[in-house]
């Protein structure tokens, strides 16, 4: 793993009243460790795993494309600050890597497409030909085949969000191969139950403190979609 671990110093953390130092799950998990290529975390919206995923790339100076940084709160001055509360700890030392957010991408991808008239190797980086030529779900699959077979750590925030649950299988399939070469690590932020069936991932939930690990039969999101599928008429009735 490029990450072992992550550590929050909860002593130096500058204020529990000012998000994100006051969620609970940040105040009272101490470490999270990675033994795993692929490691997801769950939790309802709002539970702080979106802010940890872009801590963590802060931390490692892994670059986050921001399109609208003026909806941030003025009155707070910590909202971005976390990463520097955190300890992490490397096995080799720092690698490269980056962080996608599907919220983001499309911004992203127009400028990629703008990059290729200059420089039109861009695409062989980032891409299978013009990203915004693609419908949404095609491109990120693209960005997904290109970009993840370098060496790196890899930080994404609800892949899922663009995906039919064939093209969830398929980036399934992608993390499965590459995951089996060694020199990639994978951090995923995600509300789907196909995603996180992936063999002996290591699963973090976030919807109680502290963060703990959980077997994906154990998660809200295997449970809710078995019983709907065994028994939706019961999920239907009053509708």
């Amino acid at each position: 793993m490029h990450i072992r671990s992550l550590s929050f110093l909860h002593d130096a953390f500058p204020s529990v009243k000012c998000y994100p130092f006051s969620l609970e799950v940040f105040r009272k998990t101490d470490r999270l460790e990675f033994s795993q290529p692929v490691t997801f975390f769950i939790g309802e919206n709002g539970t702080g795993k979106s802010t940890l995923l872009q801590a963590i790339a802060r931390a490692c100076s892994i670059h986050i494309w921001e399109e609208h940084e003026g909806l941030k709160d003025p009155d707070n001055l910590w909202e971005n600050r976390l990463h520097q509360f955190l300890r992490i700890e490397w096995t080799d030392g720092k690698v490269t890597g980056s962080f996608f957010a599907s919220e983001i991408f499309r911004h992203f991808a127009e400028v990629i497409d703008t990059w290729k008239s200059a420089d039109p190797g861009c695409l062989d980086y980032y891409s299978t030909g013009s990203p915004v030529l693609k419908s949404h779900g095609q491109s990120h699959m693209s960005f997904f085949a290109t970009r993840f077979r370098r060496k790196g750590l890899y930080l994404l925030d609800e892949p899922e969000n663009a995906l039919s649950p064939m093209k969830q299988l398929e980036l399934l399939q992608l993390l499965g191969e590459l995951s089996r070469r060694g020199d990639v690590q994978f951090i995923i932020a995600t509300h789907s139950p196909i995603l996180l069936a992936f063999p002996a991932a290591e699963i973090y939930r976030f919807d109680a403190s502290p963060i703990r690990k959980v077997a994906y039969e154990e998660t809200d999101y295997f449970r809710i979609y078995r019983d709907f599928l065994n028994n939706r008429a019961k999920y239907l009735e009053d509708l």
